[in-house]
């Protein structure tokens, strides 16, 4: 017999979805707890829960679980730019960019991390991805992701091309040529409502010398 937990894939599903699949107990908390106890369920926080890949035969998506985790919110920061290759470090913690309060989640998959964007700024330069399974989450386009990097770094406010450059080759060791490809009307966009007008601007400036 199957185990029902399959259904649902590598999606995250709130205690309600699980409860569901077992109609026939009466106590579903203790069928839950059971089930987390066994390790077919990986609890992510209070009431929300993902099957174990060897349950689900699907690998566990850390950037499905940050869209489910804390929301809306979308991938985004240094997590976004190594998912499209744009920096060559490992990045093991999960950023995000959300509406509500700055939030950290430690989870058994990763740690999680979110941070507050004005409502304004929020829907800019906001792509929907596949997992490997064909599951959709939002990520930010690589402009969005550079962009909301440079917003909450507190101490960065660079005028000039040359610190900017030094900060894009030498400290991100971004990819270069991708940048001087990046879509320009995205950041514009950005820098009309977003924090970091000026530097931002100076990015625009020097992706169309």
């Amino acid at each position: 017999m199957k185990n029902p937990l399959i259904q649902f894939g590598n999606t995250p599903m709130e205690f309600a979805a699980v409860a569901s699949l077992f109609p026939e107990i009466k106590y579903k908390h203790n069928k839950v707890s059971s089930l987390e106890k066994k390790g077919d369920l990986i609890r992510l926080k209070q009431g929300l829960y993902v099957p174990n890949s060897q349950v689900s035969g699907q690998r566990l998506s850390e950037v499905l679980v940050a869209n489910h985790l804390y929301g809306p919110s979308y991938v985004s920061l240094q997590y976004a730019l190594r998912y499209y290759g744009l920096i060559p470090e490992q990045v093991f913690t999960v950023t995000s960019m959300t509406l509500k309060h700055s939030m950290v989640f430690y989870t058994p998959l990763a740690r999680f991390d979110y941070v507050h964007i004005d409502d304004d700024v929020f829907p800019i330069g906001i792509r929907e991805a596949k997992t490997e399974n064909s599951s959709s989450f939002l990520i930010a386009t690589p402009e969005k992701a550079l962009c909301d990097l440079i917003s909450t770094i507190s101490y960065l406010n660079l005028r000039y091309k040359k610190e900017i450059l030094v900060w894009l080759e030498e400290d991100l060791r971004f990819d270069m040529d991708e940048f001087f490809h990046f879509d320009t009307s995205i950041l514009r966009e950005y820098a009309k409502v977003g924090k970091k007008k000026n530097m931002i601007n100076q990015l625009i400036k020097i992706i169309e010398q």
